[in-house]
């Protein structure tokens, strides 16, 4: 079955900027929304989505929309150079970021707009100032607002007071954007993704929690296999297993990595110690996680053409064996190469309501929020 939605012939003219987008669910979605082959008139249609804080909140159809707008700015960046024309974007870092940072920072540009990259000692949070304070003032000068910390409360609580939309760029729990961008380069590879099971060795982070949610809302296998102690958390699984199991995939926590990957069309890794993990930890994590490289011999075990796949930054011969990162076998660098369009994508969803809020009309939107 395809995984792509009908579209309508004439496409729809963007909120912002006035030129239609090519990619087809994008205009799809101004006039009509689908729920499992049920469509709406376009008066009854949900609200448009604000903000991305996870991929949970998003639902297939979405997401779906999402991957349609990124590929069709894969294929033309510059499609829609005015949309952002005289306003910027406040990209807020407070960890670390090479891909994130860039591609924003690149696709706020391409969208014909300045962006500008603030950390926590250039704003006065560091001095007191609330963050609904903030979040005020930013939206009465900037169109949107991406932000990258430590605690998914604090998006929460800045979305909640934000007048512009808000991007989660990563927090503790969540990393949305790698994941969409992921979920791009798996269709790249596949076509389509029904009968399809990705596995995922090692630490049951932020980037595990968000592919487990792509995975189980566009219907693919998933399996994470981690050391005990390093699971994923409970809520989100329990959650993503209902939904995986009304779209007829599965999602497996296991202690073994042999177990995850067979079969598998797809290996995926991430760091041992990732951002925010105290130093201190390494040499236990080292440990703990020594069983759990993704080598030659593990990804014998997962299909003959399955490939590797790392949100990047890795490191050889500890998560990843380097004759794996640097074999045929690996996409890294598609990956992180469809970052761009991803970030593009979701900046062009949210400021021209191309989403809608699935949250009241679609159970799994419900079960994942």
């Amino acid at each position: 079955m395809s995984e792509t939605i009908s579209v309508p012939a004439e496409p729809v003219a963007a909120k912002s900027g006035g030129a239609g987008h090519g990619g087809a669910v994008a205009s799809e979605l101004a006039h009509l929304y689908g729920d499992g082959g049920r469509w709406l008139a376009a008066a009854d249609a949900p609200q448009p989505v604000r903000n991305l804080l996870s991929i949970a909140r998003l639902g297939r159809a979405n997401l779906l929309t999402l991957l349609d707008i990124a590929g069709g700015f894969k294929r033309d960046p510059h499609e829609t150079p005015v949309l952002l024309r005289g306003h910027t974007v406040v990209l807020y870092f407070n960890k670390p970021s090479t891909r994130t940072r860039i591609s924003f920072e690149t696709a706020v540009a391409q969208l014909g707009g300045t962006p500008l990259a603030v950390g926590p000692h250039e704003l006065q949070l560091d001095r007191g100032e609330t963050i609904e304070d903030t979040a005020q003032v930013i939206s009465s000068y900037a169109k949107a607002f991406v932000i990258r910390t430590f605690s998914d409360e604090d998006v929460r609580r800045f979305a909640a007071a934000a007048t512009i939309p808000v991007v989660n760029a990563l927090t503790d729990m969540h990393h949305p954007c790698q994941v969409i961008g992921d979920l791009l380069t798996m269709r790249e590879l596949w076509g389509e993704f029904g009968g399809r099971r990705v596995a995922f060795i090692g630490d049951g982070d932020n980037v595990a929690h968000s592919l487990i949610e792509g995975c189980a809302l566009l219907g693919i296998d998933v399996a994470v296999a981690c050391p005990p102690g390093y699971e994923p958390d409970a809520g989100i699984v329990e959650a993503a297993q209902r939904v995986a199991a009304a779209a007829g995939s599965t999602v497996l926590i296991t202690h073994d990595p042999l177990e995850a990957v067979a079969e598998a069309d797809a290996v995926y890794t991430d760091v041992w110690l990732s951002m925010g993990v105290p130093e201190l930890e390494r040499a236990a994590r080292v440990n703990a996680f020594r069983d759990y490289q993704v080598n030659a011999a593990l990804m014998g075990h997962a299909k003959p053409d399955a490939v590797f796949l790392h949100c990047l930054p890795a490191h050889r011969g500890e998560e990843v064996a380097a004759d794996v990162f640097d074999g045929p076998r690996s996409r890294v660098f598609q990956q992180a190469a469809n970052r761009l369009p991803t970030e593009q994508a979701i900046l062009f969803a949210l400021l021209t309501g191309r989403l809608r809020d699935v949250s009241t009309n679609v159970p799994i939107a419900k079960e994942l929020s």
